[in-house]
């Protein structure tokens, strides 16, 4: 049984039907990590159906000038942290673009599609918008043709492990997604559901979380123990570029939002301040299953790295992860 393998096997192996089956898992999935991640599970779920269902069909009904807003910015952001790792200056940042901002960009983006590498290059310009949070924006605004670049379909491709989040290695993530659309709607004939790339990235994501904390379901043999990482996220590091942190107002640090905080303590004055120094940016949170030191695997480099780095494609190498890069190696 396919399933029962593991998920990069799945990935390469698995039929239509086997894809099907664990798509329909996809419920149950997030309903775990909800669980595993937070103390307040049904917030997450919530934020999970406004993302796949209602932001896709809000974006869709604005035609040909279809965009997003700042509200819908926000509360992407807010997904994307809550379904997988938390950093706390992207909520900051991704607050720091203006509504007028957030709508021209994200309508010069959508409108460059299907080529995503052009859309990806607008969305760069937006405050905090690394290319997994713009893998998000695209997914959404156009799931036929862009999946979002989850750590966990990045880590049931075999050619992609030990990727860097970049804009470049997004549309090889894409190259081989939609190598698996290609086989399976091939398989299919015409007949039965036609797959997306949106689809694949998430019953691959679906595999991962299934596998990981009921593979019963899967027709595996449950765990003897389950231990909840202790910061709820995935091994591989988020991405995110564009991580310049804003500006203090001299009288004082940036607040740090805290996991479970929906609110930002930081306010519009003290990132509108000018002639201060930029605040420190943070450290990304370890990953869970890593139990070497910060600094021993290739990994954790690619943590702090991505915490700072620009999106090569568009902006070149950032001066900040040019020196994180330096004190790592």
């Amino acid at each position: 049984m396919a399933t029962a393998k593991d998920t990069s096997t799945f990935f390469l192996e698995a039929d239509a039907e086997q894809f099907d089956s664990v798509l329909k898992l996809y419920p149950q999935a997030i309903k775990l990590k909800a669980e595993q991640k937070t103390k307040k599970p049904e917030e997450l779920i919530k934020l999970d159906n406004w993302y796949q269902n209602e932001l896709p069909k809000k974006i869709k009904s604005r035609g040909k000038e279809a965009h997003m807003v700042h509200e819908e910015l926000v509360q992407l952001m807010k997904w994307k942290q809550a379904r997988g790792k938390f950093y706390p200056q992207l909520s900051f940042l991704i607050k720091v673009n203006t509504p007028r901002a957030v709508m021209q960009v994200t309508k010069k983006a959508f409108k460059k599609l299907p080529n995503i590498e052009s859309a990806m290059t607008a969305l760069s310009n937006l405050k905090g918008v690394g290319t997994a949070t713009a893998s998000a924006l695209l997914a959404a605004a156009c799931p036929d043709t862009a999946p979002f670049m989850a750590d966990e379909c990045i880590q049931a491709i075999p050619e992609m492990e030990g990727s860097d989040y970049t804009a470049k290695e997004y549309l090889n993530f894409v190259k081989h997604i939609r190598n698996v659309c290609d086989r399976l709607n091939k398989e299919q004939n015409g007949c039965g559901k036609k797959w997306s790339p949106h689809m694949v990235e998430l019953t691959l994501w679906t595999h991962n979380i299934v596998s990981d904390l009921q593979p019963e379901l899967l027709g595996k043999e449950p765990k003897l123990t389950t231990t909840t990482p202790s910061n709820g996220g995935s091994p591989l590091p988020s991405d995110e570029s564009n991580l310049e942190p804003p500006s203090t107002n001299g009288n004082g640090k940036l607040g740090v939002e805290s996991v479970n905080d929906d609110t930002t303590s930081c306010t519009e004055d003290s990132m509108d301040a000018k002639g201060t120094s930029p605040a420190t940016p943070a450290t990304p949170a370890s990953p869970s299953d890593n139990s070497d030191s910060a600094l021993s695997t290739p990994r954790a480099k690619r943590q702090i790295e991505e915490a700072s780095s620009a999106e090569e494609s568009s902006l070149g190498e950032a001066p900040l992860a040019k020196k994180l890069r330096e004190a790592t190696h």
